[in-house]
């Protein structure tokens, strides 16, 4: 089962239940935000009986699944290898990052308003103003209103790596802007994946149609558990419509690797998906 948000033929958005090739949208809910507005139980209601029209899904094109007043929220060094990346690229301030990875509270930033997200196969972008960028795939929770887990999509978390390096305080700017953020394809119910610390992560960046980079990972060495992450992003704030919270990035290009315009990023989850978007330059673009 998979909870896709789609239109066809250029139309307005709809959600529904993808089963083998057929979207059954829902009765009860237009909006990704409305389901989650609800109790963890209805969802699951819901979900089973949809209730509504049947499309089939090679006339769906895949759009983001956010939607309405909903946010995406992201977690920093959460693994390993992001604190070793990130240490490496702030040489000033590095043991920021290795106190951070230890610290009982972790690093939660806001990323992206549903607006501003591109959905599979929709162009991600690098800042006109930055030198190294990079793709950050990630395992992302979706939790509804009262900060349950409903269920996990792909989150490629775009980086400007130089901004950031400059100064810690520059994260905002290399993480927030037009073209930085994409999730999708679609969202798998929580009640789906039976131990979301076995999954396999995979990630490819595509030039000229040869493979210029690749990783591969395992949501088995994330440093902090979900329900944790969850409650510091809730305990002090409200989501109407529920919220994504991308919970860290283990796989990260080695310096001085940068992404380019025409570049291709795939993210491959075990039992999640593929998220493929391509790459563009600047705000324009």
């Amino acid at each position: 089962m998979r909870l896709l948000r789609f239109r066809v033929n250029g139309g307005e958005p709809r959600v529904g239940v993808l089963d083998a090739d057929v979207v059954t949208e829902f009765a009860a809910a237009g909006s990704v935000g409305e389901l989650l507005a609800l109790p963890l139980d209805r969802i699951r209601e819901i979900c089973a009986d949809p209730g509504g029209g049947r499309v089939q899904v090679a006339d769906a094109e895949a759009l983001a699944p956010v939607d309405g007043r909903m946010e995406v929220w992201a977690a920093g060094v959460t693994y390993e290898r992001s604190r070793t990346a990130r240490m490496a690229e702030s040489e000033q301030s590095a043991d920021i990052y290795d106190r951070v990875y230890a610290a009982e509270r972790p690093e939660l930033f806001f990323k992206s308003a549903a607006w501003r997200v591109s959905g599979p196969g929709a162009p991600v972008s690098v800042r006109s103003d930055s030198t190294i960028d990079v793709p950050e795939p990630e395992l992302a929770v979706v939790l509804n209103a009262a900060g349950a887990l409903a269920g996990y999509t792909i989150c490629n978390d775009m980086s400007s790596r130089s901004i950031e390096g400059e100064n810690p305080l520059y994260l905002p700017q290399a993480k927030i802007y037009l073209g930085g953020c994409a999730v999708g394809p679609w969202i798998v119910p929580a009640w789906e994946v039976p131990d979301p610390y076995a999954l396999t992560i995979e990630a490819a960046i595509v030039r000229v149609g040869s493979t210029a980079w690749a990783g591969r990972a395992s949501t088995a060495a994330l440093h902090r558990k979900i329900d944790e992450l969850a409650g510091y992003l809730f305990r002090a704030d409200e989501f109407p419509d529920g919220a994504i919270l991308s919970t860290g990035t283990s796989l990260v290009p080695e310096l001085p690797f940068t992404l380019e315009a025409g570049d291709v990023v795939q993210i491959r989850i075990s039992g999640i998906g593929e998220l493929t978007n391509p790459v563009v330059r600047g705000k324009p673009a």
